[in-house]
């Protein structure tokens, strides 16, 4: 349970280009509702909630509507969103900076792709010494060769206890 203000939502990466009808992100629409309900969790009880968002040539393209942050789930005024190109959040953006200007010791991760920058959020933000949640639940990815999606999630989830905590969407709490 997180029951600190020192914590602070990331929701990295729910970008409109992740749903696509062709192509979307395994069990999306359970996925958008449950981090909907965390961020309404998360403003309730006064914690930051800090959008990262991606950046890339093709595909997630800078001001283009896929790059844009999926409505469902889209910040409000107060909200902070990163602009990042690489799959660490922290690498070459404000993230961590904001953190301690915020006095942020414990982060909370949700979002896409869960065998990329979930994980490597996840890494960075330990190795910076944030304790580090990591909502089972509320990280997606796509079916990639001959694993499934819900593979390669149980598969990140059991890695993530190295270092970080694992929680469900209903055991979450900020306040």
């Amino acid at each position: 349970m997180i029951t600190n203000i020192e914590s602070a939502l990331l929701v990295i990466d729910v970008q409109n280009g992740m749903f696509h009808e062709a192509y979307p992100v395994y069990d999306g629409e359970g996925l958008l509702e449950r981090i909907s309900g965390l961020i309404q969790k998360a403003r309730a009880c006064g914690t930051p909630v800090l959008y990262i968002q991606h950046n890339e040539d093709e595909g997630l393209v800078t001001n283009s509507p896929d790059w844009n942050i999926h409505p469902m789930i889209a910040p409000v005024g107060g909200d902070t969103i990163i602009q990042k190109h690489t799959a660490d959040s922290f690498h070459d953006t404000n993230l961590h900076m904001k953190l301690v200007e915020l006095g942020i010791r414990k982060v909370v991760l949700v979002g896409i792709q869960t065998d990329i920058c979930i994980d490597a959020t996840c890494r960075r933000a330990n190795e910076l010494g944030f304790q580090v949640t990591v909502v089972k639940d509320c990280h997606s990815t796509w079916n990639q060769g001959e694993q499934s999606a819900t593979q390669i999630i149980e598969h990140y989830n059991d890695q993530f206890r190295s270092f970080a905590e694992i929680l469900e969407f209903s055991n979450i709490e900020f306040c």
